[in-house]
Formats: structure tokens, C-alpha cells, sequence
């Protein structure tokens, strides 16, 4: 028997309610699910208390941000606490006078550990096609600064947010660090198209699994939000080979767990050894330009 974990991809619906304390209490169920599935980390997707704002222009967004401690937000870190599960909150985090596009980490005791913020930031101009509303993600997020990784329920973590799984350098970054499992919470959409997104959207969770030799686990919204519509399929990637162990449906929410064996990240770093192989010392140019 190797080194088991269980861990659990929420995969929440649209939503509809334009204030995010109202999906305080079907975060608390899918996490009530999720422990009676005996799963010992839960990560939800990326902004998940409220619709996907940034895909239109508003000056009145500061009421889709929180400060941390929340007082309405506690009631789900003290479930995550009650089941003794870990949990990856994500959420819009207003931080003096920078808002983030931020994942709160929370040990299986409650304890905060620390916090990333989405460091790749997009902006996609609309389109005529039905959906394709765009993203002016830049008008909202200051970057994040930092590849952090944790020590979470046994395992080594890192976590990249929706457009940061596009770029293969900070996933690099945190397996160098060690990481050994990456959460990828994400509110992925067609924007009206389905051949670079729809028909794209496994090739970047498998990439970064197979090649840092890592679990992806991938965790997006589903259904269809004022005309948005979510790809959901969230889903599970082994690194040995790259094998989606676990897939949600398109357009259901739905609690997606599977138990891994860690030893698979041994086995997936030294039977193809991309660490001993690698020539960093050639790759100083990749940051200079």
C-alpha cells in the first residue's frame, strides 16, 4: 500500500445571486459531502461565491471582494474545521487597496497557512458569438508576486488559478519547490467557441501533470450563468502517463473525489527523469526576454 490521500474537486453551478454570502450554505454541504466521502482536502473553483463579474465592466465591484477574517465567511472554514478536512478557498480578496484573485489554504484543523493570488492576469475582448462576453480580469487583480507551496493533510502542495495553468513555468516552479499534487481551481467558459477552449480544455491539466510528474487536480464551474456557459468537466490527473482518474459531468454540480497513491509521483519524476535531465543553466533567457 503506498502513500493514500482522497481528495475532493467541488464543482459548484452557475451563479446567479449577486451576493456571495448566499453560497455560504451549499459551500458547507458540498464540504459535508465531501468528509462523508472520506475526502481529507476539498478545493472549490476559482471565485465561486459569485457570478463570474469580471467577464463584464462594473464600477461597483468592491461587494464581490472580501477582507479576511470575514465573519460571514467563517461558517465555512468552521465546517471544513468541524469534518476535519482541509480546505483551498477560493475567493476575491480585498487586501488594503489591492484586490486579488486569491485561494485561501486552511489546514484539517482550521488553521489558516497562507494564501496565493493568481498571478497571471488576463484580459479577452468579446466576440459576436453567443457568449463571448470576454474577461477584464485586468481592470479587477493586481498579480500575485509568489509560488508558495504547503504542507497540507500529508502532502506537498501548489496551486495555480484558471489562466495560470496556461503557462508551464509556475507549475515548474512548484514542483521544484516540491509539490507534489497542484489544485487548479478554475471558471472556465466556451465564450462561444468550442475549438480552442472546449476541445482544449484536458491539454493543459494533462501537460502540467505529466510533465512535472505531479496529480493535477482541476476544479471548474459547470452550467450555464446568464448566458456563460461553463465547460465544467473538472477532473483528476494522474502524473504516471498523465490518466484522468476522475472527470465531472459538463453541466451538473457535483462533489468529484478519488483516492491517489502518492508514491505515483516517485514513480511517474524517476521513470522519466526530467529533474536529472534538465539544463537550467540554459534557460536564463526564457525570464531576460
Amino acid at each position: 500500500m503506498g502513500r493514500m490521500i482522497t481528495v475532493a474537486a467541488a464543482q459548484t453551478g452557475p451563479v446567479l445571486a449577486e451576493d456571495w454570502r448566499t453560497a455560504v450554505p451549499g459551500a458547507c454541504e458540498m464540504i459535508e459531502t465531501a468528509a462523508k466521502k472520506q475526502a481529507q482536502i476539498v478545493c472549490f473553483p476559482e471565485l465561486f461565491m459569485t457570478p463570474f463579474f469580471p467577464n463584464r465592466l462594473t464600477h461597483d465591484f468592491d461587494r464581490y471582494f472580501v477582507s479576511l477574517p470575514d465573519a460571514d465567511l467563517q461558517p465555512v472554514l468552521d465546517c471544513a474545521a468541524d469534518h476535519r478536512i482541509a480546505l483551498l478557498l477560493p475567493f476575491g480578496e480585498k487586501n488594503d487597496r489591492h484586490y486579488y484573485n486569491s485561494c485561501l489554504v486552511v489546514n484539517g484543523d482550521g488553521r489558516p497557512l497562507g494564501m496565493y493570488r493568481k498571478t497571471h492576469i488576463p484580459a479577452i475582448l468579446p466576440s459576436a458569438l453567443a457568449g463571448g462576453t470576454g474577461s477584464y480580469e485586468k481592470f479587477y487583480f493586481s498579480p500575485g508576486t509568489a509560488f508558495p507551496v504547503f504542507d497540507l493533510a500529508g502532502v506537498r502542495i501548489g496551486i495555480q488559478i484558471c489562466y495560470d495553468r496556461k503557462y508551464p513555468e509556475g507549475s515548474r516552479l512548484l514542483a521544484l519547490q516540491g509539490a507534489e499534487m497542484l489544485f487548479m481551481p478554475i471558471c472556465a467558459a466556451t465564450y462561444g467557441e468550442t475549438m480552442l477552449r472546449g476541445n482544449t480544455w484536458e491539454l493543459p491539466l494533462q501537460a502540467r501533470a505529466y510533465e512535472n510528474g505531479v496529480f493535477v487536480v482541476g476544479v471548474n464551474r459547470s452550467g450555464d450563468e446568464n448566458g456563460r456557459k461553463h465547460i465544467g468537466r473538472s477532473m483528476i490527473v494522474d502524473p504516471i502517463g498523465a490518466d484522468i482518474v476522475a472527470e465531472a459531468s459538463v453541466d451538473q454540480a457535483e462533489v468529484l473525489v478519488a483516492t491517489l497513491d502518492l508514491d505515483h509521483v516517485r514513480t511517474a519524476q524517476t521513470s522519466l527523469p526530467w529533474w536529472r535531465d534538465r539544463r537550467p543553466e540554459l534557460y536564463g533567457e526564457l525570464s531576460a526576454r
